[in-house]
């Protein structure tokens, strides 16, 4: 076993598989030998880095469920919905999740709020953030499962270590009393500790006839309204507008 091979199996069994790919490709490249030791070993190192980051923030993005695969190089800045350019690019540095702060995503249906939050999520991930995507109704229903078979803690628990939440479709229905009471308890783990994303076709003045009972909706409010960002967006549906593009165009190629 000459030396070099002997190199590739000690990468292997330290499972350093970016600089195992990396070496294995210069010897059989013959580029190997173009380089001074130092720059060899930038090279490697690098390699190894890229490889490490690409595998945690494909973990990221698994681990977070997003309802869309997307990233804000993908978000439509000519559509006429009220969607400020360089507000979003202010938030794609992810800042408001260093300073632990929140974003209220509002419009109505078929707008784009979904696609946003995910986008916004997407770049948090990037950013090596944990991220949590969750609608919900469907939160609701998990966390009502949980008490019924006692991991009520530890489902509260895995929520507060994300550092982002998205909650997506929130109003849709008028909370009942557990629910309420749950997102308070969300809210109280989280507020000024980590950062939450929520998404609503309910405007903000609405809010409190959603969750109903006017002492936990103060409480619930004054959490997540004040200090929030607000991405207020407006106009007709996205999905409308792409489905005439799509016609058009259709009728042009005939």
């Amino acid at each position: 076993m000459n030396n070099n091979q002997a190199t590739l199996q000690k990468l292997e069994s330290m499972r350093l598989w970016g600089m195992l790919r990396a070496f294995r490709s210069t010897m059989e490249t013959g580029v190997k030998n173009q380089f001074t030791p130092d720059e060899l070993l930038s090279h490697l190192v690098d390699a190894e880095w890229d490889d490490r980051y690409n595998r945690r923030l494909a973990r990221l993005i698994k681990a977070a469920t997003f309802r869309y695969k997307t990233s804000f190089e993908e978000i439509d800045f000519g559509l006429d919905r009220n969607l400020d350019k360089n507000q979003l690019l202010r938030l794609s540095d992810c800042g408001w999740v260093e300073r632990h702060q929140d974003i209220l995503l509002l419009g109505p249906t078929g707008i784009g709020k979904s696609f946003i939050g995910s986008a916004l999520g997407h770049q948090a991930c990037i950013y090596g953030f944990r991220v949590g995507y969750y609608r919900c109704s469907k939160l609701f229903t998990r966390l009502k499962l949980s008490k019924a078979d006692g991991s009520y803690l530890k489902e509260l628990t895995r929520i507060q270590k994300q550092d982002v939440i998205i909650v997506d479709d929130f109003g849709l229905e008028p909370l009942d009393v557990q629910n309420r009471l749950f997102l308070l308890e969300i809210l109280e783990d989280r507020h000024g500790r980590k950062s939450t994303v929520f998404v609503s076709q309910i405007p903000i003045e609405k809010w409190h006839e959603v969750i109903g009972d006017p002492t936990i909706a103060d409480a619930i409010c004054d959490r997540i309204i004040h200090n929030a960002h607000r991405i207020e967006l407006k106009g007709e549906s996205i999905r409308k507008i792409y489905a005439h593009r799509t016609v058009e165009q259709e009728e042009k190629e005939e």
